[in-house]
This record gives structure tokens, C-alpha cells and sequence, in this order.
């Protein structure tokens, strides 16, 4: 790891971005509906005399939403932010956080005009040391209380419209896995009602930016908790696993000796406790996980359902998948056919594209295998396999934007599932930021992955091979031209040497005097012509 000068560190790492920043959540705030928390640089809210950001009103999009939400104002996460706040800070340039002290992903420097590009690498290819340092970091983070984020631990409507905050503290690993139980809970209809078919972040076109920027967000904050500027997420590619080959006391956690559904206890996560994975019980409650520990880690790799997940994904599979050329289809939800995103994500056969409910493949086949925490949809995040899967999840969402080259306006604008249409804002992240903003290349975002990794493209990539990509689609009327083009040349030429060769007769009889006495005149004039 090099070494960082302190003061640079703290350039990076002045603000974040993540669920209800700690300097937000006083019933002044919460009453006003604003999150403008003051950059410490300059004393201003959102940096605004250094130009870093101000404070704003929040523009929802108006976008029709699909139909499989048939509610309105029941749920704190409709219109996000809007219950809680309507002005937050709104960044400019390369800026961006809460508070707009921190640099958008791929920049660094003080005033992030500084580009720089990480490298995602296979969990395999870390040395010892640095596998270590790994999970270390992940151990930390399990047992450091965040110091910019909180927890609501009740809706706002529990809160009295916001005069009564609950709130609380929450350490950093748990934050994500919070945020993720969040934004897939079911709706609290009230009694002993809820509805189950809505999920902010899967099912539907948003699934992968959403992922993208999940990652994003937990690689910043264990790089702001370590101090280690260039730490990246690794990936597991599983692609054609026999067995859970990360599930190693070495690597993520072997299986216990005597009890098959917990870890071994020399794994360094056999003492972590899980939070949010008790769905029923809060439904039934009409509550909000409030991050009470519930026990250990659950994990017995291999002994799912069978039926439904036969094996894990075969390189064949995700090649397959990768075929697809429409991101999205249909109903944009898991019912979805030939769409890459309900591909990848595992309710499609992705040898045909066609929505099977009866089975669980590549993405889903993963969580399902693992047969344990990783299986329940809200809790799954508890399982730190989950952030190792998921980012080789999003670099097959990479290869799929790299092969395709879609536009913007390829992710959908309107009428996907509530909360997924492109300018929608993601749950539950402070500022706000929509799903299109994050369908783009990662290197946009300032990482690639190890095994996709190209030289960054020169001269001939950028601007000339575009041009040849495009003649070879219409080569054959060039061929058509060029041969029009022979024949009327062949004819001008033809044309033109009958016509000099009269003019030289001509010529040659009026002025041979002339030509006689000025010989090396001629010969210069006659290369010319020639």
C-alpha cells in the first residue's frame, strides 16, 4: 500500500454519500425537510463559498409509474426523499456528498480536477497480505460506529411527521446491510397488512445501477475508515464452480465441524451477528428493523433446493446472457422476457431469455446456493460473500455496457416498477442521485476490473475505428462506388490524354523554332504535364 500524505487523505475524504447523514436528523431538520449539512472547509452549507454546491430544492420526475404499486403515500420511500426532505445539496463539478466534500468517483485533489482509475481483482489473485488486509477491513468495519450516518428506527410517521426523530447509531458494515434491507422491506399497510410485491432495488430495471452504486459507496467508506485510498472490492467469479471455493476459514469462512448451518470458529466471521433478517417479525410488528443483533451468520453452501438452482452458472450462461441486446422489455419486472437485467439477475433462463419462475439462475442461483443469511432477499447483505458476488455481478453488467454501447435512453424512462424509471432518485441515499446516472461505463466511475482491463484507447480506437466499425455495415455499396468511380475515372483519363495529345500536335508544328532553342524549358514543362 503507498503511502498518502495525511493532509490528501482528508482532502478525499470530507464528506460521503449514504442514508440519513447524522448532521440531518434533528426535528429542526426533519420539520424543514432540508439536509444542507455545512462543509467544514469553508463553514458554508454544501461548500457554497468555494463552489462546491448549494442548497436546493429536490425536482421529482413525473414519469408514470408501472402498475405493480397500486398505492400512493403509504410508503416513506414513494417520491424519494420528499418525506423527509425536499432541499438538499445539490453539487457542482467534480463535487459530490451530503455536504459536496467529497470527490465524485474517479477524481482525487483537493478541488477533484485529479482523474484516477482502481482496479477490481479477482479475491484469488491478492497475495497473502494483502487477503489479510481484506479481511481485516471488513472486520473493522463491522466494529466501528459510523461517524456521519444514523439509522431511523421508526417511520415517519411513528416519528410525528418528524418532531419526534428515532434515530440511531449504527456501525459501518451494518449501515449497508441496513440500507439494503431498506430499500427491499415490504410496505406497512397498517394492523397487520403489508404488501410484498415492491422492491426499490431488484425486480426491475434498476437492480444493476443500484448494485453499482451500493459498491461504490461501501469501496468509499472502507477507503475513508482505513485511510487506504486504493483499496478496491474484490470479486469472486464463480463462474463454473463445482463448490463454494471462497468458503475457506483462508478466505470467507468454512463450515463448522458440527453444526453444518454456522461457520467454522476459526473463520474471522463465526462472532458477527446478523441484523435485519427478521422480515415476518417486523411486518408483523408494523415496525423498521431497528439493527438488534439476531444471532450468527447462517451458511450451509449445497444443501439448497436443488429443483430450483441445479447448479451454479456456467461460463456458457453468462455468455448467453451477455447475447442479449435489450436491457430491458415487457413489463420490466421479474416476469420480464429477453431482458439482460432480468437475465443476469436470475428470473430468466439465460440460455433463452424466457421469465421462469420456477427456477433461480446466475445472480439469485448464488444467494439460493449459499442456503443460509445470503438467501433472505432484505437480510442478504449480512453475508460478506454478498459484496464479492455482487461486484462480479456488476462486471458482467460491465462487459453487457461494453458490447452493447447503449445510449441513455436505453434504461427506461417511464413506467417501470415504482422507484425504477431512469430519472427516479435511488433508495435511500442523502443527496439524491437517479438510476441513469449510474448506467455508464465503470471506468466513468473511476474502476475497471482486472480481467476486462484494456489500454486506454489511443488515437486509432477513439476516432478512427468507429468510422470502420460503421463502412463495414455498408461495404457493399463502397465496393459498388468504387467500381463507378474506376469506370468514370478510366473514362476522364481516356478523354483527357486524346485531347492533350492533339494540343502536343499542334504545338509541335507551330512553335518547333521555339522548342528548339529553349530545350531545358521543355523538358521541366513536360514532367509537369506528365
Amino acid at each position: 500500500m503507498r503511502l498518502v500524505p495525511v493532509c490528501y487523505l482528508l482532502w478525499i475524504f470530507q464528506g460521503s454519500l449514504g442514508q440519513f447523514p447524522r448532521a440531518c436528523v434533528s426535528s429542526k431538520n426533519l420539520l424543514e425537510k432540508e439536509c444542507c449539512p455545512i462543509w467544514s472547509g469553508d463553514g458554508s452549507p454544501c461548500g457554497q463559498l468555494s463552489g462546491r454546491g448549494s442548497c436546493q430544492e429536490i425536482h421529482l420526475s413525473r414519469a408514470p409509474q408501472g402498475p405493480q404499486f397500486p398505492f400512493s403515500r403509504v410508503d416513506d420511500r414513494e417520491e424519494w426523499p420528499s418525506v423527509f426532505y425536499n432541499r438538499t445539496c445539490q453539487c457542482s463539478g467534480n463535487f459530490m456528498g451530503f455536504n459536496c466534500g467529497d470527490c465524485k468517483f474517479g477524481f482525487l485533489g483537493p478541488n477533484c480536477l485529479e482523474r484516477r482509475l482502481l482496479l477490481r481483482r479477482s479475491i484469488f489473485d491478492l497475495s497473502i497480505p494483502e487477503k489479510n488486509k481484506f479481511l481485516a477491513y471488513l472486520n473493522l468495519a463491522k466494529h466501528t460506529i459510523s461517524s456521519d450516518y444514523v439509522i431511523p428506527t421508526s417511520t415517519y410517521a411513528q416519528m410525528n411527521n418528524g418532531s419526534t426523530p428515532l434515530f440511531r447509531d449504527i456501525n459501518i458494515y451494518d449501515l449497508f446491510v441496513w440500507m439494503h434491507y431498506y430499500v427491499s422491506r415490504d410496505t406497512l399497510l397498517g394492523g397487520s397488512s403489508v404488501w410484498r410485491d415492491i422492491d426499490f432495488a431488484h425486480e426491475a430495471p434498476g437492480f444493476l445501477p443500484w448494485h453499482r452504486f451500493f459498491l461504490l459507496l461501501w469501496e468509499q467508506e472502507i477507503q475513508k475508515l482505513t485511510g487506504d485510498a486504493n483499496f478496491t472490492i474484490p470479486y469472486w467469479d464463480w463462474r463454473d464452480a463445482q463448490e463454494c471455493t471462497i468458503c475457506t476459514d483462508e478466505y470467507m469462512g468454512g463450515g463448522h465441524p458440527t453444526n453444518p448451518n454456522i461457520l467454522s470458529p476459526a473463520s474471522f466471521f463465526s462472532s458477527w451477528q446478523v441484523i435485519c433478517s427478521r422480515s415476518e417479525e417486523y411486518n408483523t410488528q408494523q415496525a423498521l428493523c431497528n439493527a438488534t443483533e439476531e444471532g450468527p451468520l447462517l451458511r450451509s453452501p449445497g444443501n439448497h433446493d436443488r429443483v430450483r438452482t441445479p447448479r451454479l452458472p456456467t461460463s456458457a450462461d453468462v455468455e448467453s446472457c451477455l447475447s442479449l441486446t435489450q436491457y430491458e422489455a415487457g413489463s420490466m419486472d421479474r416476469d420480464a422476457n429477453f431482458s439482460f437485467r432480468n437475465t443476469l439477475e436470475g428470473f430468466a433462463n439465460p440460455l433463452t431469455g424466457i421469465a421462469d419462475a420456477s427456477q433461480s439462475s446466475m445472480h439469485n442461483a448464488l444467494h439460493i446456493y449459499m442456503n443460509g443469511t445470503m438467501s433472505q432477499v432484505q437480510g442478504s447483505a449480512n453475508d460478506p460473500i454478498f459484496i464479492l458476488h455482487h461486484a462480479f455481478v456488476d462486471s458482467i453488467f460491465e462487459q453487457w455496457l461494453r458490447r452493447h454501447r447503449p445510449l441513455q435512453e436505453v434504461y427506461p424512462a417511464a413506467n417501470a416498477p415504482i422507484g425504477h424509471n431512469r430519472e427516479s432518485y435511488m433508495v435511500p441515499f442523502i443527496p439524491v442521485y437517479t438510476n441513469g446516472e449510474f448506467f455508464i461505463p465503470s471506468r466513468d466511475l473511476g474502476y475497471d476490473y482486472a480481467y476486462l482491463a484494456e489500454p486506454a484507447p489511443d488515437f486509432f480506437q477513439e476516432f478512427v475505428r468507429p468510422y470502420l466499425e460503421q463502412a463495414s455495415q455498408i461495404w457493399q455499396w463502397l465496393v459498388a462506388a468504387a467500381a463507378s468511380g474506376g469506370l468514370i475515372t478510366a473514362i476522364i483519363i481516356g478523354l483527357a490524354s486524346l485531347s492533350c495529345r492533339k494540343k502536343r500536335k499542334r504545338f509541335s508544328e507551330e512553335e518547333q523554332p521555339l522548342l528548339i532553342e529553349k530545350e531545358d524549358d521543355l523538358s521541366g514543362t513536360y514532367q509537369t504535364n506528365l
